[in-house]
């Protein structure tokens, strides 16, 4: 770029070319970002969730973990607009082999998915943010930066529906959950048998279940989402979000590591649902956080 002084004393901004539409294509683009900023809702409620539990082929696991963390966490999701804060989380071997139910309508064997990514989306901006990202994800497509040697087992867009808290008005919020270093992570997904059902299976977590179950348990708090279908225009390797207008994934953020609390407090979630007639349990998966700029528990995959 060269900045000449003009005849009128105003500085002529051009490009190596003599061409001023590099100029005026970034003050368009300063102007339109000013514009988008000054209107629209602007919160700080996770109104929205990206969900997203990935199974890397075999041998690719540790180059798949240094791609998503390396490039595909930031560019293909926080540096994005509308997503305020993202976490990520690992099943170890171990960790898998607690998982229920055996034949589950989520994961294909029920052990599928080493890997979750949860991001929160700022209320009211679902649209705006999901415009971006189908243009972004196509763009790194293009340029070689999609890692293919994995499989999506559960990725979805989701609508907040409910947070239940352990300890009522104290301690972090459904919007610190993924910045707050939680020791795990427990995810749950419940299926209403029609959608005309969802709304009493909803009351029925919000109002009793989980109020009783994290009563003095290691979770400090349970958020409930909505799966929304994904647009068509997506990407051919993520498949289409099934159980959209009956199910809830359930997210149990957890204050110790999920294998010192299993057995007292994760087991038998289905039956309850199951009794009480209101539907089906899918999944329960335990996972632990990652550790940002490591490989640590790669080697505990298989």
């Amino acid at each position: 770029m060269t900045h000449d002084p003009g005849t009128d004393g105003r500085t002529d901004t051009t490009d190596s070319t003599g061409s001023a539409d590099s100029t005026d294509s970034a003050d368009t683009r300063s102007e339109t970002y000013a514009e988008l900023a000054a209107v629209g809702p602007y919160g700080v409620h996770p109104g929205h969730a990206l969900i997203t539990m990935v199974e890397p082929h075999p041998g690719h696991e540790r180059a798949y973990n240094r791609w998503y963390e390396d490039d595909h966490y930031i560019a293909g999701a926080m540096a994005m607009p509308w997503i305020f804060a993202g976490r990520r989380w690992v099943a170890t071997r171990d960790l898998r082999r607690l998982r229920y139910p055996a034949r589950s309508a989520v994961a294909r064997p029920v052990t599928a998915g080493c890997y979750l990514a949860t991001y929160w989306i700022t209320e009211g901006r679902y649209d705006d943010h999901l415009r971006w990202t189908v243009a972004v994800n196509r763009r790194l497509n293009r340029d070689g930066r999609v890692h293919h040697d994995r499989t999506h087992v559960f990725t979805a867009f989701q609508d907040h529906a409910a947070t239940v808290y352990r300890d009522g008005a104290r301690g972090p919020r459904d919007f610190h959950a993924l910045d707050h270093p939680y020791a795990g992570l427990v995810l749950e997904v419940v299926d209403a048998p029609d959608p005309g059902g969802l709304a009493a299976l909803l009351e029925w977590l919000r109002d009793e279940r989980l109020p009783r179950r994290l009563a003095g348990s290691p979770a400090a708090m349970v958020t409930a989402f909505t799966p929304v279908p994904l647009p068509g225009d997506r990407m051919p390797y993520v498949r289409q979000v099934e159980g959209a207008g009956t199910r809830l994934t359930l997210l149990w953020f957890l204050q110790e590591d999920p294998r010192a609390c299993w057995e007292p407090w994760f087991t038998g979630l289905d039956g309850e649902v199951t009794a009480a007639g209101l539907g089906r349990v899918e999944l329960v998966a335990p996972f632990l956080p990652t550790v940002p700029g490591t490989d640590r528990y790669v080697d505990e995959l298989r």
